[in-house]
């Protein structure tokens, strides 16, 4: 668990050799080939670096667990892997110096990432700071646009892109709409989830409303408008795990099967508006 990390607590599942990880991950693998599932994303584990932790346990998140998971993440076929940037403004002055060891990090894996094919996302995030939710790495469009494309022409490969979050992005207030419209091509894969904008929830799309109008909570028209703006066709992902074991479990299915409705009713807007 990531609780765990922030305790400077170091699992070491990923001593394992890749041929282990594997035959760990095989059923996952088996399973989702076998239902006709392709895996789009994956997530890398996070965080990928620990404030005030040791530099024995850094160096294990990046030179054991990091690479490694781009290797599982080969093992499932899959192109895309989402990191979470490094939190370090309020430890290094700005977001600046942050990003300069979120960068540091993406190029270490970069190289792995272009030999295998496989294009690291980072994503829009929040922080908390004294009880208030703040913007976290990646919430600067322009800055982001102009990193990805830095990158990119270093290596000569896509390897970095965008994981733009919902959820996330509605906690800090992201004009969603002119968000995406700026990434274009980059945005590579989404995390679709909704909350009430004061706690990050991971909930059903439209189940939080402003006011008894019931004005959505998360700005959808925007969402669907900046996918139309940029012509995306990529998948529709949704983080919405948490509402899988709130239902009763007679209701589970019929819950996917909604959150499938919606994400049909996204892809026929998307398209009704190209």
């Amino acid at each position: 668990m990531n609780t765990s990390l922030y305790q400077l607590e170091l699992n070491k599942f990923f001593d394992q050799s890749i041929q282990e990880l594997e035959k760990f991950f095989l059923p996952h693998k088996l399973g989702a080939d076998a239902a006709g599932i392709t895996i789009n994303q994956m997530h890398m584990p996070y965080p990928v670096y620990v404030p005030m932790a040791s530099e024995e346990l850094n160096q294990y998140l990046w030179q054991e667990v990091a690479p490694k998971s781009m290797m599982v993440c080969a093992f499932f076929g899959c192109q895309y892997i989402v990191i979470h940037g490094c939190k370090l403004a309020r430890y290094l002055g700005s977001e600046e110096e942050e990003w300069k060891r979120t960068e540091q990090f993406i190029k270490e894996m970069a190289p792995l990432a272009k030999e295998l094919g496989i294009t690291i996302c980072i994503e829009n995030l929040y922080d908390s700071i004294g009880g208030h939710l703040v913007e976290g790495p990646c919430c600067d469009v322009k800055k982001a646009v102009e990193r990805i494309d830095r990158v990119n022409e270093k290596y000569q490969a896509e390897v970095l892109g965008f994981c733009f979050d919902t959820g996330h992005a509605n906690l800090v207030g992201i004009d969603f709409e002119s968000f995406i419209t700026a990434l274009g091509d980059r945005l590579k894969v989404l995390h679709i989830h909704d909350n009430d904008g004061a706690a990050d929830l991971h909930q059903i799309p439209f189940t939080f409303a402003k006011n008894r109008e019931n004005l959505a909570s998360t700005d959808w028209d925007g969402f669907i408008s900046g996918l139309k703006n940029i012509k995306f066709n990529r998948v529709l992902s949704f983080e919405t795990a948490p509402v899988i074991s709130t239902f009763p479990e007679v209701m589970k299915l019929d819950t996917l099967g909604f959150i499938a409705k919606i994400g049909q009713y996204f892809s026929k807007e998307i398209e009704i508006l190209k």
